[in-house]
Parts: structure tokens; C-alpha cells; sequence
């Protein structure tokens, strides 16, 4: 029996299938680059020179975009109405700051104050020493130099002569030490409050309108003073605003100690009598020797601009006010500020005023 003999199929492969991109890719369309505009943009990055050039097949489109973006505000900026607007705007704030300026200076002469925040570091240091130290210094009369135009200062551009500015004369006075006597004045008492348990807000307001009422009287007495002594000048009146100023440095001298002292519990006691005691009577000795250049200035001096001489009455009545302004008023104000009890507590939980 023999076996059939079967015949081999022909080898066939299967057919062929072709893979189907998933993600259909789009060959960007390559542009050449606009000619350069300038030639400082070939040699950097952000030229067409080497260092700008790209591999070949990448996209431009960060680059479109952001000169895109560049074109569309170099185009808002040329636009005549945007122009336009920023003209009016520019217009518009010019005219309120005049406005401002003009109205502002009806009543405070803007230029002149310049002249009395003209300080320095070593000018402030030396100034504190000199209101608590002022027994030995040498000499109180205030420095001249020759008047400029251009200098606020000065109240009669005809004068030879002209009061130095306060960076330049530790006897001129100034308005930053007062003003920032004053702003440390309502801190420290409320500090104080604070570290005995009595703070609260409303102590702010009171300290700040206690002192405020201060300066507000003693404006009132200046300008009394001013219309009975025939104080013209306005340099003049300036010099009495600011050496008004000088006793809050005093008075936080003496709040400060006799808290320290007395554990807080107020300025009362040996220790308070005695750091006020000090504390005012070198403030007044300070304003005597000061506010003499003032109150009576020689015939050539600055701070008589009409070059009037005075006449005895008058200068009477001036040696009197200083006298009474230096010791007198000065005594009843420091001590209102220096007594204000910080450490009591009324209905209302704030301070009220106690004796030493």
C-alpha cells in the first residue's frame, strides 16, 4: 500500500497593511525673515546673525508672536487719538498741581518751609544734645552767607545777606525735629499704655488731639504776638512755629525717664518733679538765648529785612514777651503734655489728665 504523495501549497505572505499616522503632522510654512533694521540687531541673540539662526524644520511662531505683540503696541502708541488722550491727561495734572500749589500757598508759603526741613544726620544729633544741653554752647548767633535768588529762604531777594540753613547752622532752627517730636510724643505715650495693660485705640485719638490742642493754643499766642510787636517778617513767624516745636523733646525725655524710674506708674513722684524740672528749664534757656536773633535783631541782620531800627518801647515790649513766652507759657504747655496719665482708667477706659 503505498501512500499518496500530496503536493506543497506555494508559500503565500500575507498581505501587507500599511500603519495609519494617528497624528497627522503639518509641515509649517517657512518664511524668510524680514532684512534687519538696524545694525546693532544683527550681532546680538535677537538678530538674524548666527546666534539667532534656528535648526532647520523649527517653527518661527514664538517669534511671529512677539513681534505681533510689538507691532501691535508700537501702533497703539502712534495712534494720534492715543496721543491725543495722554496729552490731555499730561494737561489735566499740571493744571490741578497749579491749582493746588496756588490755592496752598495763599496760606503757607510752600517754598520757604523747603528751607526749614534742609537737615542732616549730624544736624538733628547735634541739635537734641544742644535743646537738653543747652548751658555751655558758644556762641547763639546764626550764621550768614550772601543771598541767592533762588533760595526760598530768603524773604527780601534785595538783601546782602541771608540766614544759613539749618544743615549749615546748628543755631537755625528747623520743622523736622519738632514734627518728629511730636509723632514720637503720641507713640510713646500709647507705648507706655500698652505696656501697663491700658492700651486701647481710642488713646491714639486722644493723645493726638491732646497735643494737637497744644500747638493749636500756642499758635494762637504767636499770633498775638506777632500783631502786638509788629512782626512783619515771615521768616519771623517761621522761626517762632519752629522753635515752638521744641519742647516735645522735653517732654518725652520726661516721660520716658520717670516711667523708667517710677515702674510706669506715670510721671509723679521726686523722680518725674525732677527730670521736668530740668527738662524745662533748658528749654527755656534754649529759646531765651535763641529767639533773642528774633524777637530783637540788629539793624543788618536778616530777620529785619525793612532795616527799621526799633524803638525802646518796643523793644521793651519784646524783651517781656520773650521772657513770658520762654518760661511762662512754655511751663504751662510742657507741663499739660508731660501730665497726661496714661496709666488711669476712667469710664470710658482712657487716660485723663492728673497731677504730678
Amino acid at each position: 500500500m503505498q501512500r499518496g504523495t500530496y503536493a506543497m501549497p506555494p508559500a503565500q505572505s500575507p498581505p501587507l497593511h500599511h500603519p495609519v499616522p494617528q497624528h497627522i503632522s503639518q509641515v509649517p510654512n517657512l518664511r524668510s525673515p524680514p532684512p534687519p533694521t538696524s545694525q546693532h540687531n544683527t550681532g546680538g541673540g535677537g538678530g538674524y546673525g548666527y546666534g539667532a539662526q534656528q535648526q532647520p524644520g523649527m517653527p518661527h511662531q514664538p517669534q511671529q508672536q512677539q513681534n505681533a505683540y510689538m507691532n501691535q503696541f508700537g501702533g497703539f502708541m502712534n495712534d494720534p487719538t492715543a496721543q491725543m488722550g495722554l496729552q490731555m491727561g499730561q494737561s489735566a495734572m499740571k493744571v490741578g498741581q497749579e491749582y493746588v500749589e496756588q490755592n496752598f500757598n495763599r496760606y503757607v508759603n510752600v517754598s520757604a518751609l523747603k528751607h526749614y526741613f534742609n537737615v542732616s544726620n549730624s544736624y538733628v544729633l547735634h541739635k537734641l544734645l544742644l535743646v537738653l544741653f543747652p548751658w555751655r554752647h558758644r556762641p547763639w548767633s546764626r550764621h550768614q552767607q550772601p543771598s541767592s535768588s533762588s533760595n526760598p529762604a530768603s524773604s527780601n531777594h534785595n538783601n546782602a545777606v541771608e540766614f544759613a540753613p539749618p544743615r549749615e547752622d546748628i543755631n537755625s532752627p528747623d520743622m523736622y525735629i519738632p514734627l518728629m517730636a511730636f509723632i514720637t510724643y503720641v507713640l510713646l505715650t500709647t507705648l507706655l499704655a500698652g505696656l501697663n495693660g491700658k492700651f486701647e485705640p481710642q488713646l491714639l485719638g486722644i493723645t493726638f488731639s491732646n497735643a494737637s490742642v497744644v500747638i493749636i493754643l500756642e499758635l494762637v499766642v504767636l499770633w498775638l504776638g506777632r500783631y502786638f510787636l509788629n512782626i512783619n517778617s515771615e521768616s519771623q513767624i517761621y522761626d517762632l512755629v519752629a522753635y515752638s516745636g521744641y519742647k516735645f523733646v522735653g517732654v518725652i525725655v520726661t516721660i520716658a525717664l520717670a516711667a523708667a524710674f517710677n515702674g510706669g506708674r506715670g510721671t509723679g513722684g521726686w523722680v518725674g518733679w525732677g527730670v521736668f524740672s530740668y527738662t524745662f528749664l533748658a528749654n527755656a534757656f534754649f529759646l531765651l538765648r535763641s529767639l533773642k536773633y528774633v524777637l530783637l535783631p540788629s539793624d543788618s541782620s536778616p530777620a529785619n529785612p525793612s532795616m527799621q531800627t526799633l524803638a525802646r518801647s518796643q523793644r521793651s515790649r519784646r524783651t517781656q514777651f520773650l521772657f513770658v513766652y520762654s518760661y511762662v507759657v512754655q511751663f504751662a504747655f510742657m507741663w499739660w503734655l508731660s501730665a497726661l496719665d496714661v496709666t488711669g482708667r476712667t469710664g470710658t477706659g482712657t487716660g485723663t489728665k492728673g497731677g504730678k
